[in-house]
């Protein structure tokens, strides 16, 4: 009896408002991933969206190559960032606020924007369609993505540093 309540007991401590939105907010990942997919034969991940949006500012080629598809990409960007706030708005009651310094979270920025560019991709592309294609390459890149977090998040605890 002890041996089976032990995970249900860890499980309540790491989500303590259960595992329901997580697992519709997972499927709904997938799900778009699968839609986009199918309509267009592009994986879906963050930063390629990203610079395809920069389509509409530069003129570099490496940009450019995304003027045919960046309008439904800055759709589905947008989508991501209103249901966050949609999300923040009906669940949290207001506007998601962080008490971490705002030069934090632009040097945060910066260093995520780099491991974009050498891990040849984000978290998103290599994480949800990647390893979902069972890409190695992915593969091997989330599992660095993960030991490098993992190991950032106990140096910064045991450096006590905070927001």
């Amino acid at each position: 009896m002890v041996i089976e309540a032990l995970p249900l007991q860890a499980t309540a401590e790491l989500f303590p408002n259960g595992i329901s939105r997580y697992a519709v907010g997972g499927l709904l990942v997938g799900l778009g991933t699968v839609v986009i997919y199918l309509g267009t034969g592009i994986s879906a991940g963050a930063s390629t969206f990203l610079e395809s949006t920069l389509s509409y500012v530069s003129d570099r080629s490496r940009f450019q190559q995304y003027v045919s598809s960046r309008d439904w990409r800055v759709v589905f960007t947008l989508g991501i960032i209103l249901g966050a706030a949609v999300y923040a708005v009906v669940y949290q009651g207001g506007a998601w606020t962080t008490d971490v310094q705002l030069w934090r979270l632009l040097l945060g920025g910066v260093f995520v924007g780099i491991g974009t560019r050498v891990g040849k991709g984000c978290t998103s592309g290599h994480g949800v369609c990647g390893v979902g294609s069972a890409s190695k390459t992915s593969i091997a890149g989330v599992l660095t993505f993960l030991a490098v977090a993992i190991i950032t998040a106990q140096l910064v605890s045991a450096l006590g540093v905070s927001p």
